[in-house]
């Protein structure tokens, strides 16, 4: 049951990845279709973190009455069914884009939170690191929907058909999988404990450091793959075919990360995983801003897919952690941050590029990444009370909460 459930999850993960990656991959062709000025463009992006945020707000108020696994499960269809309707919609209608992309937003912000909630309770349940492996799965749908992004571009298919096949093939998909989510503690969602279950609740001084972890950890993110491209055609001189490798670099150095961190995890620690990952990211922050040419840069975002990579999937087993009672609670109000760190980093590596430099600009979120080692400690393992005496107290990722998971 729990590798179903397992399996099932990862899943879901990947279909998110891929259905993200479609959707802000063909931006360009988005634009062209619907006819929106460069000037309007960034309030429709804006749009879909911010509804996302609500989204998730919304979620820690339903987990108290409804299973997470219940709302992961028809959020997951609305979010491929808004993605088909954003390639759908009538050649220059933006009010359908608009609603279009308000559904995505808002299922994507219940959908993100559903699934981190159930990742961490099944974390917990099996007594040891698995968490980073359904960002893996979520990283390998992104290399899968980009590449699909990209036929689509190179063949000239009409938005619609590119999105076409790939919701027919996961929505169902999705759906039948869904029928093996395992939640945390089932007994306590049916007496209406859900976010609360266990007792216990959010303490918002406790959890702000891994909230600032959080949007530094995405701030990086999105200045990748916001700027990686215009960065290495502008300010190092690569060539325009050369200027779209970054990012996929990036990508599957972040899938191979995923892949092996949760052994990292259990060998070291998720502190010690987490100061390493701090440290390589802010090397590959250097190492791009500094780089003579376009070669050393792709060095830099190299480290940058390996030292992001953890920090994340972390962040949100740190908080189940951190609340055994109330994780559900606390992984929404946690997840909030992504977006917020999504919303921020762009625009502002973009100012700083053009009010001062973009090499510059690279130095800020290296800065805000090393913070990241003054916040380690929240990551640190409790003493565990699971085990089969094969992984060390200190190496454990999440120990059982008042719930007995």
């Amino acid at each position: 049951m729990l590798r179903r459930g397992r399996a099932s999850l990862a899943f879901s993960f990947f279909a998110q990845g891929a259905a993200f990656a479609l959707l802000v991959t063909r931006i360009p062709a988005i634009q062209d279709r619907y006819g929106i000025s460069d000037g309007l463009l960034p309030v429709f992006l804006a749009a879909v973190p911010i509804l996302a945020g609500v989204g998730s707000v919304t979620t820690e108020q339903l987990v108290k009455r409804v299973r997470p696994s219940r709302l992961l499960r028809w959020s997951q269809p609305v979010v491929l069914l808004a993605l088909l309707g954003v390639g759908a919609g009538g050649s220059g209608v933006m009010a359908e884009l608009g609603l279009a992309l308000a559904a995505f937003g808002l299922a994507v912000g219940a959908l993100d939170a559903s699934m981190n909630m159930l990742g961490v309770s099944l974390q917990r349940t099996y007594g040891r690191s698995i968490m980073l492996s359904f960002h893996a799965a979520y990283s390998l749908g992104g290399i899968v929907g980009a590449s699909l992004a990209w036929a689509g571009a190179h063949w000239q298919l009409a938005l619609w058909v590119s999105y076409l096949p790939v919701v027919a093939v996961l929505l169902p998909a999705t759906l039948v999988g869904s029928r093996w989510y395992v939640d945390g503690d089932a007994g306590a969602v049916e007496e209406g404990a859900g976010a609360g279950a266990g007792g216990g609740a959010v303490v918002f001084r406790l959890l702000l450091p891994l909230c600032l972890v959080m949007t530094f950890a995405y701030i990086g993110d999105s200045t990748v793959s916001n700027w990686s491209a215009k960065y290495l055609k502008d300010v190092l001189g690569g060539s325009e075919q050369l200027a779209t490798v970054p990012y996929n670099v990036y990508m599957v150095t972040t899938l191979v990360g995923r892949a092996i961190g949760d052994f990292g995890v259990r060998r070291f620690g998720a502190a010690t995983v987490v100061r390493m990952g701090a440290l390589v990211a802010a090397a590959g922050f250097a190492v791009v801003s500094a780089a003579p040419d376009a070669w050393v840069g792709m060095l830099g975002f190299t480290l940058l897919g390996l030292g992001l990579c953890v920090l994340v999937p972390q962040t949100f087993a740190a908080a189940g952690r951190l609340f055994p009672g109330a994780s559900d609670a606390a992984i929404a109000r946690l997840n909030i941050f992504n977006y917020v760190g999504f919303l921020v980093g762009s625009p502002l590596v973009g100012a700083l590029g053009d009010t001062w430099s973009y090499r510059g600009a690279m130095l800020v979120p290296m800065g805000l990444v090393l913070v990241t080692l003054a916040y380690a400690r929240s990551f640190a393992a409790q003493p565990d009370r699971y085990g089969g005496g094969h992984e060390r107290p200190r190496t454990a990722d999440v120990g059982r909460g008042s719930n007995g998971l």
